[in-house]
Order: C-alpha cells, then structure tokens, then sequence
C-alpha cells in the first residue's frame, strides 16, 4: 500500500497543474441596478432617482422621500470565442466554442429619512464576478477549462444633508467572494525523460496521466470594506458627485483537488493526493466615480461620467498550501478609466427615454499576459431603455446594452523552455501549451428594475 504523500512533495507534483501564469482579467461588474443601463451608468454618481444611490453614491438617498425601496435584476451574457492562428500547441481538440455564459445579477436597495438632514440604506448586490467555461475537450485545456468568481456585498449606509446645497455619504460592506478555478493537469513532459534525473523511470507514466487528469482549486472568504460619496447641487438644475469604494482585501481557502489518471501514478514510494488544503491573499480594487447631471430644459437631462479602477493592486497571487507555493497567477493588471455619456428625453409624463454610451479599459496589458481564463479587451457600450411611471410613486425601468469588444489578440506561450527551466516547480519540468490566436468577444444586458416610494 503506498503511503500518503507527505507535504515536501506536494509542491512538486501539484506544480503540473498550477505553476505558471494564470489569471483573472477584470470582472467588475457596474451592473447594480437597472435603472442605470440605458445610460450606460452615466451621471451614476449623480443622478440619485431611487434607492440604487446607495450603492453609486449613498450620498443621494439625501434627495429621495421618506421611504424608497428599489429591486432589479440585469441578465448578462459575454460571448467568448477563442481562433486559432494554427501556432497554438496543445492538447488535442477543438477551439472551446464559447466559453461565455449567462449570468443574471439580483440587486435590492431600501433607504428611509430619519430625520429632516439625516437617511439610512440598506443595499445588496454583485460587485464582482463572472465566468468562462470552455467545451471539452480543447486545445488550451491546460490553461483553462473553467474560471468562476462569485461576490455577494450587503451595504448598510447613511446620509447627512448639511444643507440645500452639500449632501455626504458612507456606508459599510460586508462582502464574500467565492471561486473556482479547473484546467486539465498539463500537455505532457516538457523535455525528455533523461532530464528527470532520479524521475526518469517514471516519466512515461507522468507523462501519460497529466493530459488525462484535471486540477480544480475552489477558495472562499468574506471582508470588510468601506465607500464615501459627496452630492453638490451646483444650481437647481445642475448636480455634481463623487463616490470612492475602498480596496477590499481577502485572506481566501480552500483546497486543490485532483481527479483522473495522476491518482493512480505512485511517485517516490507515494500517491498524489485527492485534496490538499489552500491560501491566497488577494485584494479587489477600488474605485472613484466623478458624475455630472443637468437639467438642460423640461424635456431633455444630460449624465456624464468618470471613473478609476486600481486594478494594478494585483501584481500576482500566490496560492499555497502547508507552506509551499502551489501556484503563481502573474496577473499583471494596470489601473483603467472608464468615461461614459447619456442622456434622458422626458416624452410625457409617464414616459422617459434613455440612451447612452461609454468607453471601458481592461486592465490586461498586453497579448502575452492576456489568458484564456478571462480573455478581456476594451469595450464600447452602446446603450438604451425606457422609464415608464406606472403611478405617481413608483416607476419601471427597462435597459439593454451591447458592448463591442476590440479582437482579443492572445500569445500566451507556457511550454516548458530548458534555457529558463519555466515553467516548472522543484526541478519538474511541464508545458501547458501555448495559445497563439485572438478572441471574437462581445457582451449583451438586459435589465429590469422596479422603484417606488412609500
């Protein structure tokens, strides 16, 4: 009977699967209500028409009545599909299909007056997430077979309007972050058996069960963050606001687990185990939200937008487990802008209808560093929707947007290279393929959300 393998080894063998770059591309989601999509979330800071400011800017609860509540839901659906130049070097099969889906975002806000200067809000929603999964089998396999991050983020908040003319906000965060990451274990051996050394003997049989065994690490935690915003009425027909949301920092765990023919591969008197326990520290950016309302006449309302995500507060992160490192994600990522301008035309007095559009970053700098777990690009928001007031308290928002994503050049080469002895972990060389191709992406959402006063 083989032993358990001991946690000197672990490294060495989990190294086929996670050693090497791997990483998220950027999964903000702006999405916090409905309301907001037919502007392409212009003036988002600004605008405070129902209780969704508690998320875009707590300071606007200020200009809502005594009690307000607001529930919405956006469906959004990336679409992801990956061309091969024919350079590419993997497993065998098929370029993945589409790797985008369907995923449908709830949000929920609740604010009340407590006095004549001050308000409370409640607000939940998504800040974070999104998924791409491939068909299987596929060529980049051994990159990425799927790559899903959840958020869910409560936001108790509170408002103090100083006067006519300056309103300020904060609120709390508690937030939880879950994710999986699964990708088959590896092309094969990146050199001959002889460079083994002492593993030489086994390398036929390593070599034979890493394209037939999959690795899938899922981790979980929850934080705390925080988020301010100030509202100015420059004049009664003109508003200005700005909003922060602070870094949020996760102490994440889980576990690696390894299903398929590795199990079966005794390796220096053990056996590769099931599960091994893992850590990773990593922080979500922040943000700051500069927005513009206008009042231009009794038909039209102008929105502008400006905003700064710190994504380049992930560098890299490192997953490890009883001391040793499993896995380094080389993300790279740069701080990006996002601008977005809209505008509202009131038909009469039940309806009102919106447009907008916008210009987004991704935070991936370059093809070499762009991964086919999440193959963003910069993106163009092209934006529509209608308001209908069904009574003179509440109203029905309706939104859809497309966003034109730029082709998604990829060069990601993760062979085994014997001049650099990449990549590979305590002396094992492997080679998860290299991806040399671009990707057609695109994003379509659609939105419904419903507000009313009380």
């Amino acid at each position: 009977m083989h032993k358990t393998i001991t946690p000197r080894l672990i490294p060495a063998l989990l190294a086929i699967a996670f050693s090497g770059g791997a990483a998220a591309s950027g999964f903000q989601l702006i999405e916090q209500n409905a309301s907001g999509i037919g502007n392409a979330y212009a003036g988002s800071a600004a605008v405070a028409e129902n209780a969704s400011t508690i998320f875009y800017n707590p300071a606007g609860m200020t200009q809502l009545k005594d009690r307000e509540v607001s529930l919405g839901i956006a469906a959004v659906r990336p679409i992801f599909t990956f061309h091969d130049s024919g350079r590419s070097v993997g497993l065998p099969g098929g370029e993945g299909g589409d790797a985008g889906h369907l995923a449908l975002l709830p949000n929920a806000y609740l604010s009340w007056r407590l006095s004549e200067q001050w308000y409370a809000g409640l607000g939940f929603g998504a800040p974070f997430g999104l998924m791409t999964e491939y068909d299987d089998p596929w060529t980049g396999g051994a990159q990425s077979n799927k790559f899903d991050i959840k958020t869910y983020n409560i936001n108790p908040s509170l408002a103090w309007k100083v006067n006519e003319q300056v309103s300020l906000g904060m609120g709390l965060n508690w937030q939880r972050i879950e994710a999986e990451y699964r990708r088959t274990a590896a092309v094969g051996l990146g050199v001959p058996g002889a460079a083994l050394g002492p593993l030489a003997p086994l390398a036929p049989a390593i070599n034979g069960a890493l394209p037939n065994t999959t690795m899938k690490l899922k981790a979980d935690d929850n934080a705390w963050s925080w988020n301010v915003g100030a509202l100015f009425s420059i004049t009664p027909d003109t508003r200005i606001g700005v909003s922060y949301r602070s870094r949020i920092r996760y102490q994440m765990s889980g576990k690696v687990t390894t299903s398929g023919a590795l199990l079966g591969v005794p390796v220096v008197g053990a056996m590769v185990p099931a599960s091994v326990p893992a850590k990773l520290n990593v922080d979500l950016p922040d943000a700051f939200i500069l927005s513009g309302a206008h009042q231009l006449n009794e038909r039209w309302q102008l929105l502008a937008d400006v905003s700064w995500t710190g994504w380049s507060c992930i560098p890299r992160i490192d997953i490890k487990s009883n001391g040793a490192t499993l896995q380094t994600l080389n993300t790279d990522f740069k701080d990006t802008w996002r601008v977005a301008l809209g505008a509202n035309y009131q038909v009469n007095d039940a309806w009102k209808w919106k447009v907008g559009v916008a210009y987004d970053q991704t935070p991936i700098k370059r093809a070499e560093t762009r991964l086919a777990s999440l193959p963003d690009n910069d993106r163009v928001w092209l934006s529509t929707g209608v308001q209908w007031k069904v009574t003179k308290d509440s109203a029905l928002d309706l939104g859809v947007a497309y966003l034109y994503l730029k082709d998604a050049r990829i060069r990601n080469d993760q062979r085994y290279d014997p001049a650099t002895g990449k990549p590979s972990l305590a002396g094992l060389p492997v080679s998860y393929g290299s991806l040399d191709g671009y990707y057609k992406d695109s994003v379509w959402i659609v939105g419904v959300q419903y507000s009313a006063s009380f």
